[in-house]
């Protein structure tokens, strides 16, 4: 069984920045893309960035220009560097590892910004 555990949530102001970090248990190398989702109350929970074992990323249109997502294979981990943070960022965020047939997913972190 793989286990994601984030860190890094937090409360910010509007226009600040916060660094999510997303530690697995074992080798992310296996994983075709690593991602991060957030959900917030009342919304369905939806990808924001994606990134292959190559380095390809993708974004959310929200969040395009303002977070960068990145990998590190040899220390298994993920990051998401958010900047220029909005209060509709605020959410419950998670690590998301995708397999053929399986994902996995940490317990979240949250992301609270206010205005």
């Amino acid at each position: 069984q793989v286990q994601l555990v984030e860190s890094g949530g937090g409360l910010v102001q509007a226009g600040g920045s916060l660094r999510l970090s997303c530690a697995a248990s074992h080798s992310i190398f296996r994983f075709n893309t690593m991602g991060w989702y957030r959900q917030a109350p009342g919304k369905q929970r939806e990808l924001v960035a994606g990134i292959t074992s190559g380095g390809s990323t993708n974004y959310v249109d929200a969040v395009k220009g303002r977070f960068t997502i990145s990998r590190d294979n040899a220390k298994n981990m993920v990051f998401l560097l958010m900047n220029s943070l909005k209060p509709e960022d605020t959410a419950v965020y998670y690590c998301n590892a995708h397999e053929i047939v399986y994902d996995y997913w940490g317990q979240g972190t949250q992301v609270t910004v206010s205005s």
